[in-house]
């Protein structure tokens, strides 16, 4: 790296579009983007669709969810897991050249200078000024998100690119206007509030359909979480919490407006082929068998750039798990299975602790896979005689093959029952602690089964922004805010939702709600943030939640054993890369790079 930042003059070298799931891969190459095209009405379009295109290198590729995952109280490393950057994240032993940290440095200050470049240029464009006021409002989100998952990771981070705050800039720039950290962090935070309440009032109230586009929805989600993180921050500010609660509620009570809802059952939320539902306010488009629209070049190899991965990183060793009479009965790779590459396993806390109600609580079964069948990817005479041997040992194409049972005592019952298929208690789910299976709850919102090859990536979007996470910054503001009593209603919703089950009777159902609903003596931080676990359980945003609450060391010590010897409370944020380090030059010629960065780092 020779440059402070990694910015661009010529952006992208393929415009692409991402409209839906429908629509058809339409390309319009250029060898290069200059600033004279951009200022042209189909130029800042392209500079728009860019930055979306962006927001792939920061959900789904291997980088970016070990990022947002690892090393927390919800996942730890898998058995494939125990090298590198997953190992270094996982233990706490995080050099400053850990390369999951710098996903989101070298891409993000390129987006975030051509998010600049479209504000400061629009006005300039010869255009219908309602597209021109979206496009901002767009480029406004979008800054403001690029920068918050710098500041949630790093801290302080500049504004300044090299031509002033929040301006373009098209040269290289060796500074790094990251000094002194309160002042820079104050309006970091400032910037992404200004930019995302203009987001809020100039997007379209409604996002389409079967795209997913921004809308006024999205901005206030994200605005709010943008008020919530400040309030933990250290340039917090009286109205914090209070602001967060309110433009929580604007969304909250005003769902009909804004084109949204919670879905009534909670395990259609990530359902593929449901990626479109009311429930989901934002993901980053990817088209399902479309790997020239998603980027992806070699679906079946590629970790990084902008594959999602996700379907595959957290996925047990499913494969060969169970033999009966010498035949294999899931001797490959189901497109439904996915992977196993075994990067990202839940600790104990997850399935023992906070999902300890699995029966009126629905949300267990519906975020993890606890049973695979019988499957196989052979066709034709292969696929023939592979039932014949299935015949021959009693079992048959969809049969349970593996079951991972709610209790010991539940698996204990299977097995003295004669059960042929394997049978696991919590207490034989592997860990680094315990490795004698590698086998545990795998989570399946990232499931996809319409792949080319049983080893490619995802072309499913990947969420960032739900409703119900919506309800869940209100509730916790509310309680910040001095008015738990607030807080109750909008965690039972969430609570009564997740009691129903399809086949239940409506008196079933009801009893299950009562059974669900919580009262306001159980309302505390730590309470909502088991709750944010059942809820949003390895949707990438667990290590930011308790890092910036400052609840990371607590809940890592007492829930993540591979985590807890090495963390400290530096690592509330993650080291500045070694190459951005290097490559300062400082304008007062101070020798002394190690200033820029973070602390228990140098």
């Amino acid at each position: 790296m020779k440059t402070k930042y990694f910015i661009l003059a010529a952006f992208l070298s393929v415009v692409i579009t991402l409209e839906g799931c429908k629509k058809a891969l339409e390309e319009k190459p250029y060898t290069a983007f200059t600033t004279e095209y951009l200022r042209t009405p189909e130029g800042l379009q392209a500079a728009m669709t860019s930055v979306y295109a962006g927001m792939r290198y920061d959900f789904g590729p291997i980088g970016a969810v070990l990022l947002a995952n690892m090393g927390t109280d919800e996942w730890t490393f898998g058995d494939q897991g125990n090298s590198g950057q997953t190992l270094e994240l996982g233990t706490y032993q995080i050099p400053p050249t850990n390369g999951a940290i710098l996903t989101p440095w070298n891409r993000n200050y390129s987006n975030i200078n051509l998010c600049n470049f479209i504000v400061d240029n629009a006005p300039k464009v010869t255009m219908d000024n309602a597209a021109r006021n979206v496009i901002v409002a767009e480029a406004r989100y979008l800054r403001a998100h690029y920068y918050l998952l710098l500041v949630e990771q790093f801290g302080a981070v500049p504004l300044d690119l090299g031509s002033g705050d929040l301006v373009f800039t098209d040269v290289a720039y060796y500074g790094f206007n990251r000094l002194p950290f309160t002042d820079i962090l104050k309006k970091n935070y400032q910037a992404m509030v200004n930019d995302l309440t203009f987001a809020s009032q100039n997007l379209p109230v409604t996002r389409p359909t079967n795209a997913f586009k921004l809308s006024q929805a999205a901005a206030l989600h994200l605005l709010s979480r943008v008020y919530l993180y400040r309030g933990y921050s250290d340039v917090k500010e009286a109205t914090d919490f209070n602001n967060a609660y309110k433009t929580a509620m604007e969304l909250i009570n005003n769902k009909a407006k804004y084109g949204t809802d919670l879905l009534p059952d909670y395990s259609q939320v990530h359902k593929q082929g449901n990626d479109y539902n009311k429930e989901v306010l934002y993901s980053v488009e990817r088209l399902a068998l479309n790997n020239s629209n998603n980027e992806t070049t070699s679906p079946g190899t590629e970790f990084d750039g902008k594959v999602n991965l996700a379907n595959n990183l957290f996925n047990a060793n499913y494969q060969n798990a169970i033999t009966v009479g010498g035949v294999s009965l899931i001797d490959d790779r189901p497109l439904q299975y996915g992977r196993p590459l075994r990067q990202l396993a839940p600790t104990p806390y997850v399935f023992n602790k906070v999902f300890a109600e699995k029966t009126n609580d629905s949300r267990y079964d519906a975020t993890f896979r606890v049973l695979w069948r019988v499957a196989t990817l052979r066709t034709g005479a292969d696929l023939e005689t592979f039932k014949t041997k299935l015949a021959g040992v009693g079992f048959a194409l969809g049969d349970t093959a593996i079951y991972l049972a709610p209790t010991d005592a539940r698996a204990a019952q299977l097995k003295a029952a004669g059960k042929k298929y394997k049978v696991l208690g919590p207490s034989e789910f592997w860990s680094n602690q315990n490795k004698t299976n590698q086998l545990y709850p795998n989570l399946k919102k990232y499931d996809d089964s319409v792949r080319n090859n049983f080893q490619d990536v995802s072309g499913r979007p990947f969420i960032v922004a739900k409703l119900s996470d919506v309800y869940l910054m209100a509730a916790e503001a509310a309680l910040q805010d001095g008015h738990p009593a607030d807080a109750v209603p909008l965690i039972n919703a969430l609570r009564e939702r997740a009691a129903f089950r399809s086949g239940l009777s409506a008196t079933e159902l009801a009893s299950r709600k009562v059974a669900m609903d919580i009262t306001l003596a159980q309302i505390n931080l730590d309470f909502i943030l088991d709750e944010r676990t059942r809820e949003l359980c390895g949707e990438s945003i667990r290590w930011a939640d308790l890092a910036v609450r400052k609840k990371l060391v607590e809940r890592v010590k007492a829930n993540n054993p591979d985590g807890a010897t090495n963390i400290k409370d530096y690592h509330n944020l993650r080291p500045i890369p070694q190459s951005q380090i290097n490559s300062v030059v400082d304008p007062t010629g101070d020798p002394n790079r190690n200033k820029y960065q973070n602390p228990g780092y140098y």
